[in-house]
């Protein structure tokens, strides 16, 4: 029934949008759409790009990957110019960027749009 995911994103600059996820972040150059979006894959999910002049307005997190290593993965991001988010909030502390949320650890950061991406490991 339900077997693949694809999170849509809005972003305002469809170029500076590619430049940070592909240079930034790493991914394969994807596919663009009849519709205007720039699609990338992911394992068995697809990130989709959506031009929208607007852009986005959330305050949450919009996207997050999993990753075995978080510390690694946050200074693989940083030599690609990627900036974390730092909290020092009750009950969101982060320290090196990385807060211990339960069973995860996490990580924060924008993308140029304004989406708030995370990293996250599992700690068990």
């Amino acid at each position: 029934m339900l077997a693949e995911v694809t999170c849509i994103l809005p972003v305002k600059d469809m170029a500076r949008a590619r430049r940070f996820y592909e240079g930034g972040l790493g991914l394969s150059a994807g596919a663009a759409k009849p519709d205007g979006k720039f699609v990338y894959r992911i394992g068995a999910t697809e990130i989709a790009l959506f031009p929208r002049a607007e852009g986005t307005k959330a305050t949450h997190t919009a996207l997050s990957f999993r990753v075995a290593d978080i510390a690694a993965a946050i200074r693989s991001l940083e030599s690609r110019g990627v900036v974390f988010a730092d909290y020092d909030l009750p009950g969101m502390k982060t320290v090196d960027h990385v807060c211990v949320l339960g069973a995860e650890r996490a990580a924060w950061f924008n993308d140029p749009e304004g989406n708030v991406l995370c990293l996250h490991e599992d700690l068990a």
